[in-house]
């Protein structure tokens, strides 16, 4: 688990902008980037062993998206409370905006909340997560730089008693600009098996934060999805950000046109 920061966090302090004056055309966000839950909210009723597990965050995907930015010279927006707390990457209206289950795991400290309380949890982490995002984009696109979104998430090798083969999904909805050429980059390479809308797509409601902020703006963008157990430590960290890194560096955009093909979901196994 990440080391603890100070239990009263001022809204500011929940969301961390890395490089906000990037030369890239890429904006990443990593929407679960940590465990963290401060102090007024104890554990949420969950054993201690629970923070450390997929339900609390994306294990390991800042540590990639911080060194995709650093190396390609991107800005990275952090949402720096657990996604027990309140999950940025949701809708105001959705039911697991405060998820009172996550998985399997029935998770206390949520159930049975006012709308005081709600507020609350979406002032602390939720509104300056999309407030920084929002005014980075906007930035951008009044002085002319060009602005493509790429989400950096994880997931788990076993949801549910179902194993997932993928080592990486790329997720997106009809508009394919920029995933049809990474996912081709992915296809390219040996031994991984890329999963196209898995093991989420659009229709799980996970798509959100590109839905707000690249979507409705006609920018190009995409999710990434990478199986925890592959960066669980700080070589598969390393692998996976500079794989990312090499492709990334290179990566146009299709034509408009690849917009109108519609989303399917399937998974490639990659020649080895």
């Amino acid at each position: 688990m990440e080391t603890a920061r100070p239990a009263s966090l001022a809204s500011s302090d929940t969301v961390r902008v890395t490089n906000p004056g990037g030369s890239s055309p890429f904006v990443l966000t990593c929407d679960h980037a940590s465990n963290f839950l401060p102090a007024e909210f104890g554990t949420l009723g969950l054993a201690v062993d629970d923070l450390s597990r997929h339900i609390a965050w994306d294990p390991g995907a800042l540590p990639v998206a911080l060194r995709m930015a650093q190396a390609l010279d991107a800005t990275l927006v952090e949402a720096r409370i657990s996604r027990l707390v309140i999950d940025c990457n949701r809708p105001l209206d959705a039911p697991d905006l405060v998820p009172p289950v996550s998985e399997t795991t029935a998770i206390p400290g949520n159930t049975g909340l006012s709308e005081k309380q709600r507020a609350a949890r979406v002032a602390l982490s939720w509104q300056p997560f999309h407030g920084a995002i929002e005014r980075i984009v906007e930035d951008r696109l009044a002085r002319g730089q060009e602005t493509r979104l790429v989400s950096v998430h994880s997931f788990t090798p076993v949801y549910k008693g179902r194993n997932r083969p993928w080592h990486i999904g790329i997720i997106h909805d009809e508009d394919r600009r920029l995933a049809s050429p990474l996912i081709s980059a992915l296809q390219r390479l040996s031994g991984i098996t890329v999963g196209i809308n898995e093991p989420y797509s659009p229709a799980d409601r996970v798509y959100f934060t590109l839905e707000r902020h690249a979507r409705s703006r006609g920018l190009p963008c995409a999710m990434i999805e990478i199986r925890n157990d592959e960066i669980s430590g700080e070589t598969g960290q390393r692998k996976w950000a500079d794989m990312l890194t090499g492709i990334f560096s290179d990566l146009e955009p299709e034509e408009a046109k690849g917009s109108r093909r519609s989303a399917v979901g399937k998974s490639v196994q990659s020649a080895s």
